[in-house]
Formats: structure tokens, sequence, C-alpha cells
């Protein structure tokens, strides 16, 4: 694991868009797996201003997004297809029959799951997957408890997750209490990940999932096991890492980041 500790939000999140346009530069077709939420949108703002200026093109990507609502279709404004669409797909040269999430619709649970499971490994997998992380430890949807070999399921979430979300919805009480979410292992199983972490509320929980026990309690730890990751923070959020020093040396001394620098 690598980790790279930004002076602010802002930076933090155009290194994340270097990163992911970086990719998408040096593998015009990269599978490039997404993340929704407030920490993802100046990502998702970068990237359209780079596509715009003609610094990366998307025409040849493919999208598979981490999670969405039970019983939310497209249109709704609370969907992470509504989203993503209004955040990035809209406003870049993608096509949308190349963007993938699961259908919130889906009657049938278990089939939707291992059909979004198929369309990931028909694509040959993801080579890049973008995480944010919740502040009980979540990625995706995995909540607590989460096996680290899950693949893509419903789960009921946490009430500490619906009452963090529930206030992007109105009326709150209309929060779905279920959610499609890419397993643990479908995590795990991506060639690469970038996970960013921003804000001093989830400077604990940042912590925890770097330096902390690898534990299912905290899905976000899973990222221990992963051969390829970089986790990205601001200041707020790596306040409270033991080994906040040396990660700054070591990105300052580390080749392979000299042209972020």
């Amino acid at each position: 694991m690598e980790v790279i500790i930004c002076e602010n939000s802002k930076k933090a999140a155009r290194l994340t868009a270097k990163m992911i346009a970086n990719a998408i530069n040096e593998k015009p077709n990269l599978v490039l797996g997404l993340a929704t939420g407030a920490t993802m949108e100046p990502v998702y703002a970068e990237l359209v201003q780079m596509n715009c200026s003609g610094k990366v093109d998307f025409k040849d990507v493919t999208t598979f997004n981490l999670d969405e609502y039970v019983g939310l279709g497209p249109n709704n404004k609370n969907s992470y297809r509504y989203y993503m669409d209004s955040n990035l797909f809209d406003k870049i040269n993608i096509k949308k029959e190349n963007t993938h999430l699961p259908n919130g619709l889906a009657l049938d649970y278990n089939e939707e799951a291992d059909k979004y499971e198929f369309m990931i490994n028909n694509a040959g997998g993801i080579d890049l997957q973008l995480l944010g992380i919740g502040n009980d430890g979540h990625i995706g949807f995995n909540e607590p408890m989460s096996s680290f070999a899950s693949k893509t399921r419903v789960k009921v979430l946490t009430p500490e997750t619906y009452e963090q979300n529930c206030i992007y919805f109105n009326p709150p009480e209309s929060m779905p209490k279920l959610a499609f979410t890419m397993g643990v292992g479908t995590i795990l199983n991506s060639k690469q990940i970038v996970m960013l972490i921003t804000g001093k509320k989830k400077a604990n929980i940042a912590t925890q999932a770097i330096e902390g026990p690898l534990t299912s309690m905290v899905t976000g730890s899973a990222i221990q096991l992963h051969q390829n990751v970089t986790v990205i923070l601001d200041e707020d959020a790596a306040s409270n890492l033991k080994m906040k020093d040396y990660y700054n040396f070591a990105f300052k001394n580390n080749p392979k980041w000299q042209r972020y620098q």
C-alpha cells in the first residue's frame, strides 16, 4: 500500500483525477470502477475539465459502479445512475452503453447480482477501482461483518449508513434500506485500487483502514490485502496516522511519483 497525503481536499481530488486520467491514457479501453458520494464530486469535476481540454479521452472506457439503491430507477434524483449521469457521464465523451450500474428496479436480487458479476468478468475485470470509505469503514455498501470473499449482492444498510445518507432524500425516511453492492471480494479482484479519503471526520476510520487490524468490522481494511493500492488523503483525514512522516518521505523519494509532484 502507498499512502499519499495532500495539503487539502482540492489537491487530493486533483491527484486522484490525474491518476485515473493517466491510467486511461496508458490503456484507452480501461475498465474503470467508480464510486459515488460528495468526496467524489470534485474528482469528477476535474475529469470533466480534463476531457473537455483534450487531456483524457473516455470514448473506449468501460465503467462499473460499486452500488445502487434497491427500488430506485435511473430517473430518480437519488439513484446513483442519476448521480453518475449528472456529475460525469453526461459531461464527457463516454458511450452510455459502456457505463454500468446494478439495476435498482430488478425484482430478482440474486439474478441481478449474478448478472453484474458476469458483466464485470466478461469485460476482463476491473483495471482500476476508485473507492471512498464510509464513516463506519464500509467500502461500497459492504457494511461491517461483510465477508472479504463476498461478491455482488444486496445488503441491508446499517442505521449509521442510513443516518449518513438519508439527508439527501426528501423526505429522509424515503431512503431505501437495501442496496446492491459489489462485494469486498469483487473489489479485491481489481488490478489496481485508488482510495480517496478527505475531511477530519474520516481521520479515525482512515487510520483503522490503513494502519489498523485487518477486520471485517471495517471492510475498508481489506485493502491491506491488495498488492496495488494507493490511498490519497488530505491533511485532515491523515491527521491520526502513526506513519505519516514515512508516507510523506516515501512519496517524495519514490521515482514513480515524480510526475505528480
